[in-house]
């Protein structure tokens, strides 16, 4: 019984979610609240087992850091620079944010990245006069395909690598780096051929961009140097938080209490909260405790099991099987609760007789990351771009990122396939 209502509750608001009638995190949090009601998750389990606090809590904090750090200025500043380099070209724009989106997501992590970008995408495209969507989408998808290239960058490899000992940041770059970089070219040149005629930018709109001084948007003063020395501070916390043995989440939080304390006299800090995107940090708690239900009532356990026994053991076919399952249900479920779910069932793999496992993180690692690009849900950095775009009364559908994110995923899962069957399983056959 609890394995139907909990799979209709999920399915009904996912719909809604999908259909956008009512605020996606209204939906989220009713489908958590009739879970708790009808019993299937416990209050404790919800919040304390379920809910990723982690997450939320380096969600929470960035805000804050961003928050302050945009009243000065500093992110029109650093878009208009931008534009002018590529001389305020849409194409060679949307190329420029997209690969610094690839690489600040693998060197930090994909939903610092977008925290940190977004702003500046939307003041871009502000002073521009052009349609935010196709940079929207393109910060998405490639801080998706930018972290999976390392540990930090994706928190499914963040959790992979805290499970298995022996894999560390530079096997992660080693191993999933190049078909990485492969994925970003191929998809790149999509992007590109895909928004070149539906982008245009006047040369009016463009000797206008190249005429302003971006000097005259930063509002010097104690609070610029204070936000942008304590931002600064943090982003070389995350580079160094390896050999600080300090994790990401207290490197942000402690940023983000430092940059309140020091700018206390300056700003009112209920001002501060209020620019909070709550509405993402609750659709986050909705989503986690929904996915929480499926795994308490044993399905998202009993389709990783599932796997076992199609494969039989043969270890090509389970690879496949991880990379294409763990990318297409990553995509719907949210990836973080479904590769918790994978981790210990990849580890029984060994009592029956698999000796080499490395493939199938490989596998499980790309599926969880790349896969979330299919849905507005799929990962992390989705649902905050969606959500900041959204307060910007610059948003996009559900249906709109799925057509051009889940093209985006098969593609990519392809090319994982051809470079997992190449570099590690043709031993096999």
């Amino acid at each position: 019984m609890d394995v139907t209502m909990a799979s209709l509750i999920f399915i009904i608001s996912y719909i809604g979610i999908m259909t956008e009638k009512i605020n996606r995190a209204l939906v989220a949090c009713c489908g958590a609240v009739v879970m708790l009601i009808l019993g299937i998750l416990q209050v404790e389990q919800a919040f304390f087992e379920h809910v990723d606090w982690n997450t939320i809590a380096l969600l929470f904090s960035m805000m804050i850091l961003v928050s302050i750090t945009s009243q000065n200025g500093v992110f029109e500043y650093i878009a208009i620079k931008l534009a002018q380099k590529v001389k305020g070209r849409p194409i060679p724009l949307l190329v420029v944010l997209s690969t610094i989106t690839a690489i600040g997501s693998a060197l930090l992590d994909n939903v610092t990245t977008v925290l940190l970008l977004v702003p500046i995408i939307l003041t871009l495209t502000s002073l521009l006069h052009v349609t935010s969507m196709p940079y929207l989408i393109s910060a998405i998808l490639f801080a998706n395909i930018g972290g999976t290239a390392t540990l930090i960058g994706d928190p499914p490899n963040i959790m992979i690598g805290q499970a298995v000992e022996h894999l560390d940041f530079n096997d992660f770059l080693f191993h999933l780096g190049p078909v990485v970089l492969i994925i970003f070219i191929v998809i790149m040149s999509g992007v590109v051929l895909f928004y070149r005629r539906s982008l245009y930018i006047s040369q009016e709109r463009r000797n206008e961009l190249l005429k302003l001084d971006p000097n005259s948007f930063l509002k010097k003063g104690p609070l610029l140097y204070k936000s942008v020395s304590v931002l600064s501070l943090t982003i070389l916390g995350f580079l160094l938080h390896t050999i600080l043995h300090l994790d990401i989440t207290t490197v942000a939080m402690s940023g983000a209490l430092l940059l309140l304390l020091i700018t206390s006299n300056e700003q009112e800090i209920e001002e501060v909260f209020r620019s909070i995107e709550w509405i993402t940090l609750f659709f986050f708690i909705g989503l986690f405790i929904l996915v929480g239900g499926l795994i308490k009532v044993g399905i998202i356990d009993e389709m990783a099991r599932s796997i076992l026994l199609l494969t039989e053991g043969d270890l090509p076919k389970t690879a496949i099987i991880i990379l294409w399952g763990s990318g297409l249900l990553s995509g719907f479920i949210d990836n973080i609760p479904f590769v918790a779910a994978m981790i210990p069932v990849i580890m029984e793999f060994e009592e029956y007789g698999m000796q080499n496992l490395d493939p199938l993180w490989w596998s499980l690692a790309l599926g969880a990351c790349l896969g979330g690009n299919a849905t507005l849900i799929g990962a992390s950095a989705n649902v905050i771009v969606a959500g900041m775009a959204m307060k910007s009364k610059q948003s996009f559908s559900f249906i709109q990122f799925l057509l051009i994110g889940f093209p985006v995923v098969i593609v990519s899962l392809v090319i994982a396939t051809i470079y997992i069957l190449l570099r590690y399983l043709l031993a096999y056959f």
